[in-house]
């Protein structure tokens, strides 16, 4: 899926491994440094890959992976899933990748897959995750003691759907 400044592609096994052994966790999400190894990260990639209700999707700018966005929970029956989205280190976030990425999956999701209501958390303290997801539609709907629930639903998502 091809966007203004980025490109959305099924994850294959090497981008996966370009994401994972670049990636420097958020503090936003973790207050725990991550540490790439190997033969858990491809022990993740076979045991994700395998699961029928996720679907994952680098995302590429300039030829390199700068981030990873997936739908997870897909309830063909509910026509419902969630989204989750990571960016490789600070060095790429700011410059509207993550937003793009995200309409991306709402087109992909909504228009292709055909569901009618994505879901998405944001961590209490990330605020920049909060104001996309306001910016883009979607509605808030519960707190819990660590996140913030949004939903949108396809009637909604204006040029997304």
């Amino acid at each position: 899926m091809n966007g203004k400044n980025i490109v959305l592609v099924p994850s294959d096994n090497p981008m996966w491994h370009e994401f994972y052994s670049g990636y420097v966790a958020d503090p936003m999400m973790s207050d725990v440094p991550y540490v790439y190894d190997y033969e858990a990260c491809e022990a993740a990639y076979v045991r994700k890959m395998a699961d029928a209700t996720r679907k994952y999707f680098s995302i590429v700018d300039s030829g390199k992976v700068v981030g990873e966005i997936y739908l997870k929970h897909i309830d063909w029956e509910a026509g419902s899933a969630e989204f989750g989205i990571a960016m490789i280190d600070d060095s790429v976030k700011g410059k509207g990748f993550g937003t793009e990425a995200i309409e991306l999956l709402l087109k992909y999701a909504f228009g292709v897959l055909g569901l009618e209501t994505m879901i998405a958390t944001a961590v209490l303290r990330n605020v920049r995750s909060q104001h996309v997801l306001g910016k883009l539609g979607f509605v808030y709907t519960h707190s819990d003691v660590k996140f913030k629930y949004y939903e949108l639903k396809r009637a909604w998502a204006g040029s997304a759907g």
